[in-house]
């Protein structure tokens, strides 16, 4: 029986977090354009990040200036956020200027890196705005 009652604990656990991520439009937003690019150039493909970073950097800037629905711990995420948009743009200027194809790599998998220790650290039931 308690085997029974602590499955039931996690999966409402998990069932309570994955709701919570589903309703921070603007986190979803990022971690479409994110996918979209990221996924890509780890098989060596950079045309999808270096026609769509201005787009990364849009989602990353209406990201930081959102409202945090509950469940999410926006002050956790507040100097991270101000990375990622950083990060996002410094990202943009490399491409512009010609950056090597291992320069842009390695600058957006810094970011991925950065999305998903953000996303870690500001949901939760736990965690409020």
């Amino acid at each position: 029986m308690k085997k029974i009652a602590s499955l039931l604990v996690i999966l409402i656990g998990l069932t309570v977090a994955v709701s919570a991520q589903a309703k921070w439009k603007e986190l979803s937003d990022f971690h479409d354009i994110m996918s979209a690019t990221f996924h890509p150039a780890e098989e060596g493909k950079l045309d999808p990040i270096k026609t769509r970073s201005q787009e990364m950097i849009d989602k990353a800037v209406a990201w930081k200036t959102s409202t945090a629905p509950e469940g999410f711990n926006k002050a956790a995420i507040k100097e991270q956020l101000k990375k990622l948009v950083k990060g996002s743009k410094e990202l943009q200027k490399l491409i512009k200027n010609n950056g090597t194809d291992k320069q842009i790599t390695e600058k957006l998998t810094a970011l991925h890196d950065l999305f998903h220790e953000m996303t870690e650290k500001c949901k939760g039931e736990d965690h409020k705005q």
